[in-house]
């Protein structure tokens, strides 16, 4: 959550025409080297991710609290250590991990003027 807090309080300090764009690729079962943009002898062709890479500003030094997708996506919308309140994977028709007092990372973003949206994998109930 500091790391979620520290960003925004940097994007309400500096001035912008417009606010930029923030787009989260978040990946199930891909390394770092997989992407030419970190590392051009890849074997994976990704010219469009390349092109997103070169043209905006990147964060490389990111770690998941989980190797499984719901623990890792929890963590990553809530800014919460996910073994605090469970371990495993939240099943089809399992309870949400989410609570409604929960602020997540697109509840902060919406309060300062974006508009969010989840594409793919949910996978949190």
């Amino acid at each position: 959550m500091k790391h979620l807090l520290l960003l925004l309080a940097a994007l309400s300090l500096t001035s912008f025409a417009a606010p930029p764009n923030i787009v989260i690729l978040y990946t199930d079962d891909m390394g770092y080297g997989d992407l030419g943009a970190n590392n051009p002898e890849s074997k994976i062709a990704t010219p469009h991710l390349d092109k997103l890479a070169a043209e905006g500003m990147r964060f490389t030094d990111a770690h998941s609290s989980s190797g499984v997708c719901t623990p890792s996506r929890y963590a990553l919308l809530t800014g919460r250590f996910h073994w605090q309140k469970f371990h495993a994977i939240v099943n089809s028709f399992g309870a949400p991990a989410l609570d409604e007092a929960e602020v997540t990372l697109p509840e902060l973003l919406k309060t300062k003027g974006y508009r969010t949206a989840c594409i793919g994998k949910w996978h949190l109930g």
